[in-house]
């Protein structure tokens, strides 16, 4: 009886760590946008931290880092249902697994208050870059976008401030256990990280341009397939009428010209030729079409303002399953109602604009879409002399809010990291206007028609992040995970 009692002990223990850590998931994927209560996520990295000090088996520890994940990772990409059911199910469950996978490497000891950071630095770096070339959603950085330890992002990027946020769960984690010196040695060392990204490079301002962002409106959640592509075309040409004075630069969203041929013999090539002269400014604006009858193109194109095209870019980074589907022949028999028709066919340029707006020539970085996600497409168009990052986007098919949210989060990531204004175009929200210290200094709201208008900077130089890229956070986060292994081995 005693034995059947102490079994059943047990089981309701494991039980309930298991819920615990699945709402510690829950905790911290609400310090993400769209919730956006930042301070959460540091709560929830010492909760989760305090169950795997409690539990021994390995068994138990995956089942912890499994259930953290699943209460962060499903309500925080649950905007995917929009675009792929079955993709929404796999990536959840397979990114959990990962984090699950993670604290089997993190000690039993307090060796794991140096192996969780880094750990988790590993496996956010794998998500940015596998499966399908990366799907780097509802990440642990973003969570701190509007906060104050976003500015670190600058020193050396996403993954840094990954590595400093879950060291922030970690010293709170020591106060609970009354651990007051490691705690405060910890605390201490974020924050001197982070007077130090005050001060650290951010660019140099050459001269102000006037820019135009165009926010055509529309309903929310709205399928392409159910979609007029020419209302949406002419509701963008109706509110660039609304357009104040001839700004330098004119922004449209991505793809919001959608012909069913080549863009060039399109009706709407001319009418955007005529656009750009009336505006007597340059524009750039989302094109998306149909090259063969098994593939299209996601493109942006540049109008000079006596109505010439000067300069296109293709997107490089595509969505699988959105854009294109990988493994095609395998996976269209059992999802056919969930694929796109034709695939987009991948760019393969530079991600820059050179625009002659000015005595010299303007360099534009550009990241489409979904490339904004991607801390190397930016950090590649400011390396190539990149003095402002546009993003054009269309999120308009996903209903709620969180995909939204999440592309301002990451372009506020990227504009910290490259010390550049960011300027996002959606044709349904948000549209958006980005500072380089990532304050949103403008912003539309969801399915309303408006022109966002103001002064931005062209800048040049580099922050310590543009110039060292993600390498040394991954080299450092492996060497911690190694020290902390051994060190718990040789104690053991």
């Amino acid at each position: 009886m005693l034995g059947t009692r102490h079994l059943s002990s047990l089981a309701s223990q494991k039980l309930r760590n298991l819920l615990l850590a699945l709402a510690m998931g829950i905790l911290f994927v609400l310090s993400m946008p769209p919730w956006g209560f930042w301070p959460l996520a540091f709560i929830a990295i010492a909760g989760f931290d305090q169950l795997l000090k409690g539990a021994q088996s390995t068994k138990t520890r995956f089942y912890i880092g499994f259930s953290f994940g699943l209460g962060w990772l499903f309500p925080g990409t649950f905007w995917m249902i929009a675009l792929t059911v079955p993709g929404y199910f796999v990536q959840g469950l397979l990114f959990s697994g990962f984090y699950g996978l993670s604290t089997i490497a993190v000690p039993r000891t307090s060796h794991r208050f140096v192996a969780l950071p880094a750990i988790f630095t590993l496996v956010e770096a794998l998500r940015y870059r596998w499966p399908f070339g990366g799907v780097p959603l509802a990440t642990i950085a973003m969570s701190q976008s509007n906060s104050p330890l976003g500015q670190t992002a600058r020193i050396l990027g996403p993954l840094f401030l990954t590595f400093l946020v879950i060291t922030g769960g970690i010293a709170l984690s020591l106060a609970w256990q009354r651990r007051w010196f490691h705690s405060l040695v910890l605390l201490l060392s974020i924050t001197a990280i982070w007077i130090f990204s005050l001060v650290a490079p951010t660019g140099n301002p050459l001269e102000t341009i006037d820019i135009a962002i165009v926010q055509g409106g529309g309903e929310q959640g709205t399928q392409a397939i159910n979609t007029d592509e020419r209302e949406v075309f002419e509701r963008h040409l109706l509110a660039s009428s609304e357009i104040n004075g001839d700004p330098d630069l004119v922004l449209w969203p991505e793809d919001v010209v959608n012909v069913r041929q080549r863009f060039v013999d399109s009706p709407e090539f001319p009418e955007l030729q005529e656009l750009a002269r009336n505006l007597n400014s340059w524009v750039v604006a989302g094109i998306f079409e149909r090259i063969s009858d098994t593939s299209n193109a996601n493109a942006s194109i540049v109008f000079g303002p006596d109505g010439e095209m000067y300069g296109r870019y293709d997107k490089v980074r595509l969505v699988p399953f959105g854009e294109y589907v990988p493994l095609r022949g395998l996976i269209e028999p059992f999802a056919p109602d969930y694929l796109p028709v034709r695939d987009t066919q991948p760019g393969s340029g530079e991600p820059n604009l050179l625009i002659p707006m000015k005595e010299t020539e303007v360099n534009a970085g550009i990241s489409i879409s979904w490339e904004i996600f991607f801390e190397d497409r930016a950090r590649q168009a400011v390396r190539n002399g990149g003095q402002i990052l546009l993003n054009p986007t269309n999120g308009s098919s996903y209903w709620l809010r969180i995909l939204q949210t999440q592309q301002v989060a990451s372009s506020q990531l990227r504009a910290i990291e490259n010390g550049r204004w960011v300027l996002q175009a959606a044709p349904t929200g948000f549209s958006a206007i980005v500072n380089p210290d990532g304050k949103v200094t403008q912003r539309t709201s969801i399915s309303e028609t408006n022109v966002l208008q103001g002064k931005v900077e062209l800048r040049d130089g580099k922050t310590i992040a543009t110039r060292a890229g993600p390498t040394p956070v991954i080299i450092g986060a492996i060497l911690a995970l190694g020290f902390a292994n051994l060190m718990a081995r040789r104690r053991n």
